[in-house]
Parts: C-alpha cells; sequence; structure tokens
C-alpha cells in the first residue's frame, strides 16, 4: 500500500470507529464500505481487521457488565453463531478467490439493506422470543459475520424488540457480537485467511481505534442520537450504491 492509501485507510477507520462508538454499531460496515469503494484493500483483509477492531472496543464496553447481561439470550444467539460463521468464512474464502466482482455486489447489497433494517422501527413484543428464533437470527448473523464481519444489524432488529431493559440489551448485544468475533477469529486463523496483510493493517488500525473510542467516552458529541443514526445510514446507503455500481458494470461487462 502507498503513503496515501494508508492513510486513506485510517481516515476509513476513524469514520468507523466514531459511527459506532456514538451509535453501538456499523463498524465493519462503514469500514469494509468505504475501504471496498476506494479500493484501499482487499475486502477478506479489511474484514478481519473489522473483528480484531470490535473485540478490542468490546473489551473496553464490557467491563462491570456481568450482573447485566442476559445469559440465557446470549447462549442461544451464540448457539446459532457458530453455525453461520462457518457458512459465512467458507463463503467469503470462495468469493474471494473466484468472483470479486459478486463479493463486493453482494457487500453493496448487505450494506443497504442493513442500513434500512436498522432504520425501521420495531415495537417492543409483549413476550421474550423463543429459542429458535434467537438461535435463526444468531445464524443470520453469523453468516453476515463470517462474510463482512457485520454481524450486527440482525441481533440489533430482534434484541431492541425485547421485553428488557436498556442496559440489559445494549450489554447482551455486546457480549454476543464479541463471542461471534472470536468465534470467526479463530476460524479465519485456522484456515489460514488472516495473513501478515491482516495482521499490519489491524496494527495500524487498533491504536487509532481505542484511542477514538477512550476518547469519545469521555467526551460524548452533544448530537441526537436520532440524528447521527440517520446520518451514519444515509452513509451506509451512498457506499453501499458506490460499491454496487462498479460491480455491476464490470459483471455486466464480461456477460
Amino acid at each position: 500500500m502507498s503513503a496515501w492509501e494508508v492513510a486513506g485507510f485510517l481516515l476509513c477507520v476513524a469514520v468507523a470507529t466514531c459511527a459506532q462508538s456514538i451509535t453501538g454499531f456499523a463498524l465493519a460496515l462503514i469500514l469494509l464500505g468505504l475501504t471496498g469503494l476506494f479500493e484501499l484493500a482487499p475486502l477478506a483483509d479489511v474484514a478481519n481487521v473489522a473483528t480484531v477492531m470490535s473485540l478490542f472496543t468490546a473489551v473496553i464496553a464490557l467491563r462491570g457488565t456481568h450482573g447485566s447481561l442476559d445469559w440465557p439470550i446470549l447462549r442461544w444467539t451464540v448457539a446459532g453463531s457458530v453455525v453461520g460463521v462457518a457458512i459465512g468464512v467458507a463463503l467469503l474464502a470462495w468469493l474471494s478467490a473466484n468472483v470479486v466482482l459478486a463479493l463486493r455486489l453482494l457487500l453493496g447489497l448487505v450494506v443497504i439493506a442493513c442500513a434500512v433494517v436498522v432504520l425501521v422501527r420495531t415495537h417492543p413484543l409483549a413476550e421474550r422470543s423463543s429459542r429458535a428464533s434467537f438461535q435463526g437470527f444468531g445464524l443470520l448473523s453469523g453468516v453476515l459475520g463470517g462474510l463482512f464481519s457485520a454481524s450486527g444489524p440482525p441481533l440489533v432488529y430482534q434484541f431492541y424488540r425485547q421485553p428488557m431493559t436498556l442496559d440489559a440489551v445494549r450489554d447482551t448485544l455486546v457480549a454476543t457480537l464479541a463471542a461471534g468475533g472470536v468465534i470467526r477469529l479463530v476460524m479465519v486463523v485456522a484456515s489460514g485467511q488472516f495473513g501478515m496483510r491482516s495482521l499490519w493493517l489491524s496494527a495500524l488500525a487498533v491504536p487509532l481505534a481505542m484511542a477514538i473510542t477512550w476518547w469519545l467516552r469521555r467526551h460524548p458529541p452533544a448530537w441526537r442520537r436520532e440524528t447521527v443514526l440517520k446520518v451514519v445510514c444515509g452513509l451506509l446507503v451512498v457506499t453501499g450504491v458506490g460499491l454496487m455500481g462498479p460491480a455491476v458494470q464490470g459483471l455486466l461487462g464480461r456477460a
């Protein structure tokens, strides 16, 4: 990577970390979307970086939250995520090796779909969803996590509908995403998909992400959460369209 590409990558890391710190989601989606849009690094490597970044930030977020975790929901969701992550990692390896343009198109679709899902207003449920429901959402989340390290949106949709306190929802969501990140990291390392470039980019990204997270936790911006959420989702939609355009042109050119 050139110096300009490294600088661009770090700028994308900063934008994604700010969004994650303020809204609680979208780190991987924005990081993959922006780096893919400007073709700064291979998507598979950036997905690995996003996994490592999310684990480091989760360590900070989960300090002192043991009592607020909903352990049954955590276990049920993670049980589904294990299978989903395995499927997603296998798909990523095949798509990266065989259909790069299709991978960019798929990422663009996922980015846009996740932005729409997160913006959809959901009504709280009268009763907690079933174990099978959490396992199903865990499976879907795992597939997205295995592919793009972007497992959050399905779980955000599922968790925030439950009759739980806000602290329990937030902390259980963070713990579930961290568990999925650990599973993904183990699988990509074991399958040889975490190379030196992923390690080098992680070494660049993690200190910056930790510094921004630390700063924003102590100096939170005085913006309305709803406004920031709309801005982030708008950025996701623009990024998704930008990813899909060249991919569609490339695929049509091959037809």
